[in-house]
This record gives structure tokens, C-alpha cells and sequence, in this order.
């Protein structure tokens, strides 16, 4: 921002200029005085003149500032010119400063001419002036560095917010081909197995693609939307593991208008098959609950086996799933991955609104 073009503070620079000096100057030469009506008169008109010359010669500063010094880069170089120039319009004021009072002077006998004046008296002026400006100098700059770091916050979270949305999309890319990955892997074996149960699996893979590639634009979705799509999941992971795929459900009513991140859940799910159950000859219960306490939703996967890293696996799910949930909630959202009793529990706690 270009503060020295700016309606409101030329407006409010050139107001606090007269007034200062009315206050400084004039009041205080009419405070426990005698004052005749022709001084009350100059006294008012030096007060203009002296704020309106302060206002013309800080502008020139303050266009300075403005056009030659880039906060983003400041060199010492620049500080000396300020420096520099504030001198010279200092001398430029003071000369200025006393054949303008004398025009001001319009009744006579009010003010003895600047040329009968002293030495001391006119230093005494110059150094009262300076103080002024560098106080004028000290709130200009404070404004412009407040409204610099503003400025430099807005780009800086317009940038951390760009980088999350690229950082979700990404993620959101590495859904759809993860799942169907293993998906496709899945009907490759049973192809010359059981066609009939290929084609369905077929089926449920279409479904489940036709729901995340509507649901890949957002993120966030109604946790009753994203039941649908495990259940297809499940119908799929079922036709190759039949009985030893046990599912059960616990979900509390309160939570299915719940908003969470798209297809986390059944990635929960897919990892709770693919490393724990299918793993095991004789599989095992796969569970999910759904509640809230204290304002949080609590979505729990728990299945048989053990927490291990095996070699042929990217871990890929789980590292999706914590960062997306990194860059939504930031600190506010858990997940956790534990093993209690040859279980392998999957906790996701997400705040609510």
C-alpha cells in the first residue's frame, strides 16, 4: 500500500499537523495570558501555516519511502538516504518557515520579524521542529511496517493455503490408484477361479470408483455416504476371503451426518484385510464403530493379528491418512494405530464443529 497516496491519511495527516501545532504553539502562548484579539488571530494563522508546510515537506518524505524502499529488501544504503533527505527537508523547513509567518502576519506588531530574532530562540525553533518530525517519521514508518507484516502474513497463509490444496489433491490422487491396485490384483486371481464371481466383483469395483471419482472434488463428505462405499468394499474383499471375512458394525445414529474426509474410512478397512485378516487361515471379525464423546468424533477399525511392518508394503494408506488429516484439522485430529489382545486397533478421533 501506497500509505502516502492514501485519502484517509493525507486526510488525517494534514488535520494532526495543524492541530499539533495549535496545541503546542498557540494554546500554549494563550494559556495564563493576556491575549489581545489580533494575536489570538496570528496565533491561529502561524498554527495553519506551520502544519500546512509540515505537511508539504513530510509528504515529500513519506513519497520517498513509498517509491524507493523495498521492505522486503532494505540496504543500509537506503536508510542513509532517508536519513539524508529528512536533513535536507528539515533546512528546506526551517527556511521556509519564518518569511511564511511573516506573510501570515496580517495585523501587524503580532510577532517581531524572523530577522530580529536570535540565535538561541531560532535554534531552540529548529530543534522543537526536528523533534517533531521524527516523532512524524516514527509513526509513519511504524504504520508502514505494520501494514508490510499484514501484508506478509496474508501472502504467506494464501501460500500455506496453496500448498495444502495441492498437497490434498495429490493425496486424493493416490487413493484411487492404490485401491484399485489391489482390487485389480484381487479379480486376477479369481478370474480362472470363478468368472461368475470375477463379474461381480467387477460390479462392486465400479460402484466403488463411480463413488470416489464423484466424491474426489471435495473434502469432506457425510460419514453415511462414505458407509456405502465400505459396504461395497466389503462386498468385493468378500467374494475372495468368503467365510473367514466376518464384518460387524457399531455405528452411533448421531454420527452419520458427521462430516469426514472422503474415503478414509475405507481405507481403514483395506488395511485392516490386507495386512491383518488375510493374512490369517482362519480370519477373524473386522469391526467398526462410530460415536462421539466430548464433542469428537471416534471412528474405531479393529481386526486380528499383529502391528508389523512387512517388507512388501509401502504403507501408503496409513501415511495418506495422517497427513490428510494434518492438513485438515492440523493438530485437533489423532489417528492412532495400536495392538491390544492380538488386536489391531485403528483409532481416528476427528473434531467437530
Amino acid at each position: 500500500m501506497k500509505l502516502s497516496l492514501n485519502k484517509y491519511y493525507l486526510i488525517f495527516s494534514l488535520i494532526g499537523w495543524v492541530f499539533l501545532f495549535f496545541i503546542t504553539l498557540a494554546l500554549r502562548k494563550m494559556i495564563g495570558v493576556e491575549t489581545s484579539p489580533e494575536r489570538v488571530k496570528y496565533l491561529i494563522a502561524e498554527s495553519v501555516a506551520c502544519g500546512i508546510l509540515a505537511y508539504l515537506t513530510t509528504f515529500i518524505v513519506s513519497l520517498h519511502i513509498d517509491y524507493k524502499i523495498d521492505f522486503n529488501n532494505i540496504k543500509r544504503l537506503d536508510i542513509y538516504k532517508v536519513i539524508g533527505l529528512f536533513i535536507i527537508i528539515q533546512l528546506i523547513y526551517s527556511w521556509l518557515l519564518w518569511p511564511l509567518l511573516d506573510m501570515v502576519d496580517f495585523w501587524g506588531g503580532s510577532r517581531g520579524k524572523s530577522g530580529d530574532m536570535t540565535f538561541i530562540p531560532l535554534l531552540y525553533n529548529a530543534i522543537y521542529f526536528a523533534t517533531l518530525y521524527i516523532i512524524w517519521l516514527f509513526v509513519f514508518l511504524t504504520i508502514k511496517m505494520y501494514h508490510h507484516l499484514n501484508v506478509v502474513k496474508v501472502k504467506q497463509l494464501q501460500l500455506e493455503s496453496n500448498l495444502k490444496e495441492s498437497q490434498l489433491n495429490t493425496l486424493k490422487g493416490q487413493i484411487n490408484p492404490h485401491f484399485m491396485f489391489n482390487t485389480l490384483n484381487n479379480i486376477r486371481g479369481l478370474m480362472l477361479e470363478d468368472v461368475s464371481k470375477a463379474r461381480n466383483m467387477l460390479t462392486n469395483l465400479s460402484e466403488t470408483l463411480r463413488y470416489s471419482l464423484t466424491k474426489s472434488d471435495v473434502d469432506s463428505i457425510a460419514l453415511e455416504d462414505e458407509l456405502e462405499m465400505v459396504e461395497n468394499y466389503i462386498a468385493i474383499s468378500k467374494i475372495q476371503l468368503e467365510e473367514r471375512l466376518q464384518f460387524q458394525t457399531e455405528i452411533d445414529p448421531n454420527t452419520l451426518s458427521k462430516q469426514i474426509p472422503p474415503m478414509i474410512i475405507q481405507m481403514l478397512i483395506e488395511n485392516a484385510i490386507k495386512h491383518g485378516i488375510s493374512n490369517l487361515k482362519t480370519g477373524g471379525i473386522l469391526s467398526l464403530n462410530t460415536h462421539i464423546n466430548n464433542n469428537v468424533l471416534e471412528i474405531v477399525v479393529a481386526n486380528p493379528g499383529q502391528l508389523k511392518e512387512t517388507k512388501n508394503t509401502t504403507r501408503l494408506g496409513l501415511k495418506n491418512i495422517k497427513r490428510r488429516l494434518e492438513l485438515l484439522y492440523g493438530d485437533s485430529a489423532i489417528f492412532n494405530l495400536k495392538e491390544v489382545d492380538a488386536r489391531v486397533i485403528a483409532t481416528v478421533k476427528i473434531p467437530l464443529a
